[in-house]
């Protein structure tokens, strides 16, 4: 490739929504994706035109991804996680996203490393191991697609792979050219707690001196996903359609949501209890912590806040922590 520039970029695996994030800053892609229509309607007279979503072709298909695209396709709407170790539907995420990254730098040719974010669960059991080196394979090497019609290219020489929450760690401790903040380096030796509300899953972390204290170390699928699901009775939507009207403000969830937010603290009394007190500042994460900002950080006095785009909190996050080790190979 004629590139020859590195770009370090922080990539949030979230099963609602793929984040990057880079020296240009951040961006989200909701994790909607379609097989491609084949019949599109013309425009009428009275009604609005419409905008079709980012129209992805790999060697797998052509697929729509983006807000909207259950509404041009056959929704493809796979919540488990094997899909982040190299589904097709995945790719086309992870290119739409790297579309939209490459299109802000006006470039379609770029180097890359990656520092990936991935739900608990699959970092923890028998199979760790292999779920890593699945991420890293499908991940690596040189990438080739279309997107409306347009060619690009990148090659991702490292991918780094950890967790979502320690994302959000080093988001906390580091600042934007990936050096501490003042406090950071003594933060990092106290006991932090993150909270992860995800659109699948509620993650817990408590890291210590920067290991993971274990028996604080906890995930259920209670993630915003739930809430759509309370609202969803008959079954009418998919919930990347539901997704979207919540991310417009156009889905009534007023009584739906006091309900989920006891799913939620219910995680957390499970797996935390009282042992909360004990912690120097609790992290609240995530696009369900948008949701619940008004409310959840009350329940721990005054220990937990929301920090700056809870949305990008992680892969901005991972991104510091990529700018960090980078510079610590550079002494």
């Amino acid at each position: 490739m004629n590139n020859k520039t590195t770009h370090i970029l922080g990539e949030d695996l979230g099963m609602g929504a793929n984040k990057l994030y880079g020296a240009a800053g951040g961006l989200q892609v909701p994790s909607q994706v379609s097989l491609n229509g084949s019949q599109k309607v013309a425009r009428m007279l009275g009604l609005r035109s419409q905008t079709p979503p980012l129209h992805i072709t790999t060697e797998h298909g052509q697929f729509y991804v983006g807000a909207g695209a259950h509404d041009w396709g056959r929704p493809v709407e796979n919540l488990d996680y094997d899909r982040l170790t190299g589904a097709p539907e995945m790719l086309a995420l992870f290119y739409g996203s790297l579309t939209r990254y490459l299109k802000a730098h006006r470039q379609q040719m770029i180097t890359l490393t990656l520092v990936v974010g991935m739900p608990l669960e699959p970092l923890t059991g028998d199979q760790a191991k292999v779920n890593v080196a699945a991420v890293r394979r499908w991940m690596s090497g040189e990438h080739h697609w279309e997107a409306d019609g347009d060619r690009y290219q990148v090659a991702i020489e490292t991918v780094k792979v950890t967790s979502q929450a320690t994302g959000a760690l080093f988001d906390h401790v580091l600042d934007e050219q990936g050096h501490f903040n003042p406090g950071g380096r003594v933060a990092l030796k106290k006991e932090i707690g993150i909270i992860s509300v995800g659109f699948n899953t509620v993650e817990l972390l408590v890291v210590r001196d920067k290991k993971p204290v274990q028996r604080f170390t906890a995930g259920a699928t209670a993630g915003v996903r739930r809430l759509l699901e309370i609202v969803n009775t008959g079954q009418m939507y998919s919930l990347g359609e539901l997704d979207t009207l919540l991310r417009a403000g156009r889905l009534d969830i007023k009584e739906a949501l006091p309900v989920w937010e006891r799913e939620v603290t219910g995680v957390v009394e499970r797996h935390w209890g009282q042992s909360w007190k004990r912690f120097a500042s609790i992290l609240l994460v995530g696009g369900g912590a948008v949701l619940l900002k008004d409310s959840l950080p009350y329940r721990f006095n005054g220990k937990a806040f929301v920090p700056n785009e809870p949305v990008l909190s992680v892969a901005r996050g991972l991104y510091k922590l990529g700018l960090f080790q980078d510079h610590r190979k550079r002494r």
